[in-house]
């Protein structure tokens, strides 16, 4: 961060540059480096570790399909588990759903929720004083290795896999979580950019292939997100959830009555189409069980 630019280089050779019209937050919590500031095109931006986690100009592509896939491949989701998401982006879309009862949100970074809440509450917009709410301050795989709690979905929304995140991303985490989730129950975590991360969808799947019986990836697009796509990794052991179908999409949709500024029931089908290279790619990885 030099001369009022922020510059990402994630990935060898390549960067995306944001013109920083004021720094808000610059500080090293207990878990990453965190920062916040104000852009001219994009409105806030909350980095960690070095890492664009969101925008206020486009993270409603990522909230709203991380959200609303898993929960209309099912009929009324009563209980939902989000593990990471502190920002409140993921939290605020939901609660959109009226049959969400409880919403447990599990962040490892108290930081990132206080700090969110105070300089980005567009993106939880009240979200945290719903009191279908429940916040945990504590570590995800802990809690969904130790808790005897079940829930409809749970929605993995974590940074990439460094440092606090690495476990969020390995098969045990996925097997505590599968105990977690009711017989009917839809999991979905953030599998990376495929342009540029192959390896960890790919890894995604196969960990989760080999725990449910039913795997997919959709795909979704997010501007500032380096490489333009991110891959979202659903699994199930009801193989009906992730083939639902348009009619079931279309009616959830219409029942819950909210209001979205990219989910639509077409969308949700057309994410789960995917590109060839990605098909291969998923194809060449069989789970390992």
């Amino acid at each position: 961060m030099t001369d009022g630019w922020f510059t990402e280089t994630l990935h060898r050779g390549y960067g995306q540059s944001f013109e920083i019209v004021e720094t808000l937050v610059r500080e090293r919590t207990p878990y990453q480096d965190l920062t916040i500031f104000q852009t001219r095109a994009l409105g806030r931006v909350l980095v960690l570790d070095g890492a664009v986690q969101t925008t206020e100009a486009d993270e409603f592509y990522y909230h709203e399909m991380i959200a609303h896939l898993p929960l209309f491949s099912q009929e009324r989701a009563r209980r939902v588990l989000i593990i990471g998401g502190g920002d409140g982006g993921t939290l605020r879309e939901v609660l959109k759903h009226p049959s969400v009862e409880q919403a447990t949100i599990v962040e490892i970074d108290a930081r990132v929720v206080e700090l969110s809440r105070e300089h980005l509450p567009k993106l939880s917009n009240g979200a945290f004083e719903d009191p279908r709410t429940h916040l945990i301050i504590g570590d995800g795989t802990k809690f969904a290795e130790e808790s005897a709690d079940t829930f409809d979905a749970i929605i993995v929304d974590s940074t990439d896999p460094i440092g606090p995140s690495i476990p969020l991303f390995e098969e045990p985490f996925y097997r505590s979580c599968a105990k977690r989730l009711d017989g009917r129950g839809v999991l979905i975590r953030q599998a990376g950019v495929p342009f540029f991360q192959a390896g960890e969808y790919r890894d995604t799947h196969r960990m989760l292939s080999n725990v449910f019986r039913d795997c997919t990836v959709a795909l979704v697009p997010v501007p500032t997100y380096c490489g333009g796509h991110m891959a979202l990794a659903l699994a199930s052991d009801d193989p009906e959830n992730l083939n639902c179908g348009r009619a079931s999409l279309d009616r959830r949709f219409s029942h819950a009555g909210i209001e979205t500024r990219y989910y639509t029931p077409e969308i949700h089908d057309a994410a789960l189409a995917l590109p060839a290279f990605m098909k291969k790619a998923l194809q060449s990885s069989p789970p390992t069980s």
